[in-house]
């Protein structure tokens, strides 16, 4: 029996260039899995460490923002603190002012009570006007001023709140990098999951509005000062009005001392010349009856002797003086009248000097004693 040769492709036998096209093609792919596994090894390992600079610049820009954030709020904080301070001052200077415009009114009604005749429009009644206008301007713009404080206070508060809520979206933002940064491949159990996140987007640093607008403060402090020197220029004119009101109720006291004196001296005189009078009608009356009762002497004696001329003449003279006697008497009259009437009348004005006096110095002075202005 002859034994025939076969080769592997004809008994069927195993394939062995099929075999070592399949063995190369293996190894060439295990060789491009083992690239595959170092290039994905150096991506991932690239990648994480970008990502992780990223993370780590990006704490840094939230840190720098974070400090940039609170350096503002720390701003924010202490302007609101002035601003409440000097919201106190100028509420303080306010009703200051409101004390001081009451009483410049009180004193006004105060003045009107005097008396018509003693009621002129001098110098005081000019200053208090004037005084009045100055100090409803100061108070409308203290006013204006408080508004303004109030609306700024509460733009800052408003501020202030989004800086907290800016800082506390930081914090959280910079814990979730930090937390990320930290991570790697074996810290989480499963690969594949994956949180939900979202793209940090930049955050809008709010800026908060600077108190710029103290022009009004520095027109209140100015506005103060003016109302200061009017004041002292309502004070002054008060002053020169109680001391001129003073000299002139002095005059008339001492005019009316010169009066009642010489009213005395007028009825004295008076008194001296009815006393006068009384006496030479006596001499009249005696000097008649003298004449009457030599009128029954004998009809041979009764002659114009110088005894009977003598007893005419008197009773001539007698009669004339007593006349003028009488007329000076009248006169005396008329005299004391006037007098009583300059009497009455300076005694009046000193009245009303009196109630000038006592409104300007005492009541008006109470009133005004008590406003003290500072500066705003």
């Amino acid at each position: 029996m002859s034994v025939q040769n076969h080769s592997p492709q004809q008994t069927g036998g195993p394939n062995l260039l099929n075999t070592e096209i399949i063995r190369n093609q293996a190894e060439l792919f295990r060789g491009e899995c083992m690239r595959l596994i170092q290039e994905t090894g150096k991506a991932c390992k690239r990648m994480n460490d970008d990502t992780i600079k990223q993370l780590d610049q990006r704490n840094r820009n939230i840190q720098f923002l974070k400090k940039e954030l609170e350096l503002k709020l720390e701003e924010i904080i202490l302007e609101l603190d002035a601003l409440t301070t000097l919201q106190s001052r100028v509420v303080k200077a306010l009703e200051t002012c409101k004390e001081a415009l009451r009483a410049t009114v009180l004193c006004l009604e105060e003045r009107m009570k005097c008396v018509p005749s003693d009621r002129l429009h001098d110098v005081v009644d000019r200053e208090l006007l004037k005084e009045k206008e100055v100090i409803e301007g100061v108070a409308s713009l203290l006013q204006r001023v408080v508004d303004q404080i109030t609306e700024q206070i509460r733009l800052n508060r408003s501020a202030k709140y989004h800086l907290e809520q800016d800082l506390k979206e930081k914090f959280e933002a910079q814990c979730i990098d930090n937390s990320c940064a930290l991570m790697t491949s074996h810290s989480i159990e499963n690969p594949h999951q994956s949180k939900n996140t979202s793209t940090l987007l930049p955050s809008l640093t709010v800026t908060p509005k600077q108190w710029e607008n103290t022009s009004d403060i520095n027109i209140a402090k100015q506005t103060a000062t003016d109302m200061q020197k009017q004041l002292q220029a309502t004070t002054m004119a008060f002053q020169m009005n109680i001391q001129e009101n003073k000299s002139l109720k002095s005059q008339m006291e001492n005019q009316l001392a010169k009066v009642l004196s010489e009213l005395a001296g007028q009825q004295k005189i008076r008194e001296d010349l009815q006393v006068a009078t009384t006496e030479a009608e006596r001499f009249l009356s005696l000097a008649q009856t003298r004449l009457h009762l030599r009128h029954q002497r004998p009809a041979k004696e009764q002659c114009h002797d110088p005894a009977q001329s003598q007893l005419l003449s008197e009773v001539q003279q007698l009669t004339a003086q007593i006349s003028r006697l009488r007329k000076a008497v009248a006169h005396s009259e008329e005299e004391q009248r006037a007098i009583v009437r300059c009497q009455l009348e300076l005694q009046e004005n000193i009245e009303i000097k009196a109630n000038s006096l006592y409104i300007d110095e005492v009541v008006c002075t109470q009133h005004r004693e008590p406003i003290i202005i500072n500066n705003f």
